[in-house]
């Protein structure tokens, strides 16, 4: 807790030069956060730019490769489709063994003719026909059976599509031991458009991987996606038969929008991606470079950040420095006017540090000796001015009521009501009396109830009865002092503007102690008033007051001069309920022996 104070007090004292490198610590770390950034990202953005440019090339140098191995299909299949030797061969019905194998032998001369022209790509060739022969060039490369490649799902769809030269994938199985791409074609009579043969051309997809693989890195990776989403080569061989279809899906954006590259997240990363269709085998190659591999080996992101921190950290202490000797001075300064406040007011405070702390200093010292003059100048005058202000309303005694009470008087004597008359007399030389005394004066509990009892005899002599006034006060508060008539305004505000339209009622005055304070309070069930606010705080209207001229704000404004604003006067009202007054003051007792009054009730 301690630390805390001790923190806290360091940052208030000295809040002008934390403020200000604060400020000079934000912008520099800001300027320097965005240069970095903005470095990095432009050289980002240049060499992926760059780095685009060059793989749109290589995927172009892939394409050739890929559309030179199809052109060596298209020949090749050109050549069988037009070899009459080959056709007879597919088409004769079952011969004996010597025929039969007379007609291998010329099949085997014309394929070997033709073969040459796809086997620099490590491609088999293979001829179906529907008469149960087969010719397989290099059996090892796909031992298959007639019976099982005349059933396989892939003659089948070759078979459907008649005209087109297809390319489909095969994965892996127990009769070819790794995943191979086939290009087929059904061999069909022109003339007649009837279907004599299926011709194949399997290549392994290690043989087709070749065609890219000297374009590819750990970064840069290659795939080569069918029409319906498969991977069928890729140069991370645990992709191959994988579904993509998502990557299908970008490479058509791209190449429908005619797009350089593409930034996408696909197999949970991001990657720069280009892609290439390629027509003859209804595939896309798909170029997928990890932007955040090639940056980090391009870019050393940390050395960058290093090298700003280290000129954020330089530029720290040299603006901590600087900004340390400009605030020292007059962080001071505030210090001694701060501590000469809660202190000594009149203690002028040191001229030292620099130039401008000087002139502050002289300048505020000169200010507060003449400060200071000037509210001692004050605090007499309005001194003073509130003694002569009590002192005038509390004489001002209106004649009227001085006149109307002397007419009552006289009124009884003739009525022969002398004895209530000689009364009334002494009521009135009572109230007179303690209302022409010293304004300064402060009289008990004791005194202002009797001063209240003489005011509503008076009233009652002069209006009737039908206003009851009740008295409940504590015994241990009739020594207790409170200032000259604080009671009374309420008393007549009660008699004379509470029973406006209910001619009758009652007015009780309770007065008791709640703990170090005297509570006074004046209740009524007249006619009530609404409330809007705190009344004691309003610049409500003062009525008229037929005894003296001070009124309920008076008495407010009276009690908080003497004694603090957290004592005064609190007034609640409804309309039609009636209204209650709550003064109060602090508990003071004067040293006086017993006092053996005891509670009243008119």
């Amino acid at each position: 807790m301690k630390m805390k104070k001790k923190v806290f007090l360091v940052l208030r004292n000295n809040s002008l030069f934390v403020k200000m490198f604060l400020i000079m610590v934000i912008s520099i770390v800001a300027v320097s956060l965005l240069i970095t950034f903005s470095s990095i990202r432009m050289s980002s953005n240049l060499f992926m730019d760059t780095f685009s440019i060059s793989n749109t090339k290589a995927l172009e140098q892939i394409e050739t490769q890929f559309e030179d191995y199809s052109f060596a299909v298209v020949g090749a299949t050109n050549e069988v489709q037009n070899n009459g030797t080959i056709k007879r061969v597919l088409t004769q019905e079952k011969q004996n063994a010597i025929e039969t194998s007379r007609a291998y032998h010329d099949m085997s001369r014309q394929i070997e003719r033709i073969y040459p022209t796809v086997e620099s790509y490590d491609a088999n060739m293979i001829v179906l026909g529907n008469n149960e022969r087969l010719y397989n060039v290099n059996y090892s490369n796909w031992p298959v059976s007639w019976e099982v490649l005349r059933n396989h799902s892939i003659t089948e769809y070759t078979i459907n599509r008649p005209n087109t030269l297809l390319y489909q994938y095969l994965p892996s199985t127990s009769f070819n031991d790794e995943p191979m791409i086939v290009a087929t074609k059904a061999l069909m009579e022109r003339s007649t458009g009837e279907i004599y043969g299926v011709l194949y051309f399997p290549i392994r997809e290690a043989q087709l991987k070749q065609f890219y693989e000297g374009y590819t890195s750990m970064e840069n990776e290659v795939l080569l996606v069918d029409e319906t989403g498969k991977i069928v080569s890729s140069n991370k061989e645990e992709m191959i038969g994988d579904g993509a279809s998502d990557v299908l899906a970008l490479a058509k954006e791209v190449d429908n929008e005619e797009l350089e590259f593409k930034d996408v997240h696909v197999f949970g990363k991001d990657y720069l991606l280009m892609s290439q269709y390629l027509p003859t085998y209804n595939m896309y190659l798909v170029n997928l470079v990890d932007k955040n591999a090639v940056l980090d080996n391009l870019i050393n992101t940390k050395e960058i950040l290093l090298i700003s921190l280290g000129i954020v950290l330089l530029a720290l202490i040299v603006v901590f420095i600087i900004s340390r000797r400009m605030t020292n001075s007059i962080s001071r300064l505030v210090k001694q006017i701060s501590t000469m406040a809660k202190h000594d007011f009149n203690m002028p405070v040191a001229e030292t540090g620099g130039y401008e702390a000087k002139k502050i200093a002289n300048a505020f010292n000169s200010m507060l000796s003449e400060l200071q003059e000037y509210v001692d100048l004050v605090v007499q005058a309005q001194q003073k001015q509130r003694s002569a202000e009590l002192m005038a309303l509390q004489h001002q005694i209106n004649p009227h009521f001085i006149y109307n009470t002397l007419a009552s008087i006289k009124f009884m004597i003739q009525q022969d009501k002398k004895e209530k008359a000689t009364d009334m007399i002494h009521a009135l030389i009572s109230l007179l009396q303690n209302a022409l005394s010293n304004v300064d004066q402060t009289i008990t509990v004791e005194q202002e109830i009797t001063d209240l009892k003489n005011y509503v005899l008076i009233n009652q002599s002069r209006y009737g009865e039908e206003i009851k006034v009740n008295f409940f006060i504590s015994p241990d508060c009739l020594d207790c002092q409170l200032p000259k008539l604080i009671l009374q305004p309420f008393i007549e505000n009660a008699f004379f503007h509470a029973f406006n339209e209910k001619k009758e009622g009652f007015v009780q005055i309770l007065v008791s102690q709640k703990g170090d304070n005297l509570l006074c309070e004046i209740a009524d069930n007249g006619d009530g008033m609404e409330m809007k606010g705190d009344y004691t705080k309003e610049d409500f209207k003062e009525k008229r007051h037929l005894f003296s001229g001070i009124g309920i704000r008076n008495v407010h404004e009276r009690i908080q001069m003497l004694y603090g604003e957290e004592y005064g006067v609190e007034i609640t009202s409804e309309k039609g309920e009636g209204t209650k007054v709550r003064v109060g003051l602090p508990l003071q007792k004067m040293d006086t022996s017993l006092i053996t009054n005891k509670i009243t009730s008119i």
